[in-house]
């Protein structure tokens, strides 16, 4: 593929995430779109449970399948590497646009803050979450992420070379910042729909299986250095690890007291 377009191609790829990212934050918040996750019930229960099931089981696939080395390898006997990685955004963020047009909701309440302060609180604890899903994609090369920097140094015929693993910033408190952003912006709500709840719960479900099967590989890519991380910080809880730690070292010298 010539350059030029290998560059466009990237670019479309990129400008239709930025739509699909900004339709799924008003998807969630309810505001600047005619979907919402909390809109009008359209048919019955089950039947919406089934389909919002299914397409969230597509994304999560697509999602898993796509990202693992082996399935990139087979993939890039076909697809030009320089546009790998965009493709992959091109899918996801398809996918994403129709879990968030396509959701069937489910209005019926599960809980509803009612203080002004408690609703501000959950409101603004919402939205911190959507800022830390971006500010991670920064931490670790925002560019690299979407698939921008591979077609640019092809435009510029410079060779891709991997980004090293680095532990920076808000990576030294938890691996996945970037996830807990997610699970923020997802659970905090003052009011909690039973389409919201399957939402959360399912995607919850979908990052922790997503983020063992990626460890997995980032053990495999980095050998004792990503071991040494994850023994050091904590998955997604901040100082869970250190708390653990601590409690063993005490249990360690209650032990050798006794000896």
């Amino acid at each position: 593929m010539n350059r030029v377009l290998t560059f466009l191609y990237g670019a479309l790829c990129y400008a239709l995430f930025l739509v699909s990212f900004l339709y799924a934050v008003g998807f969630t918040a309810g505001i600047g779109i005619p979907t919402p996750m909390d809109g009008a019930a359209r048919g019955d229960f089950w039947h919406s449970v089934s389909i919002d099931l299914a397409l969230l089981g597509l994304f999560a696939v697509q999602h898993s399948v796509m990202a693992r080395p082996a399935f990139k390898v087979w993939w890039t006997s076909m697809v030009p590497k320089s546009i790998e990685r965009s493709t992959y955004v091109l899918i996801s963020s398809v996918l994403l646009l129709l879990v968030t047009t396509q959701w069937q909701p489910l209005p019926q309440s599960v809980w509803s803050v009612e203080r002004p302060v408690a609703r501000a609180l959950l409101t603004a604890l919402f939205w911190s979450g959507w800022l830390l899903v971006l500010l991670s994609t920064f931490l670790i090369n925002h560019f690299d992420l979407f698939g921008l920097r591979q077609v640019y140094l092809n435009l510029r015929g410079a060779p891709y070379r991997e980004l090293p693993f680095v532990c920076a910033s808000l990576y030294r408190i938890v691996r996945h910042p970037l996830m807990l952003g997610f699970l923020i912006a997802f659970w905090a709500t003052p009011r909690m729909s039973v389409g919201h709840l399957l939402f959360s719960m399912a995607v919850t479900g979908y990052i922790f299986v997503g983020v063992w099967l990626e460890e997995r590989d980032l053990v495999r890519a980095h050998g004792d250095a990503y071991s040494e991380y994850q023994r050091r910080v904590p998955m997604l809880i901040p100082f869970l690890v250190r708390a653990r730690t601590a409690r063993h070292r005490g249990a360690d010298a209650g032990a050798a007291r006794g000896l």
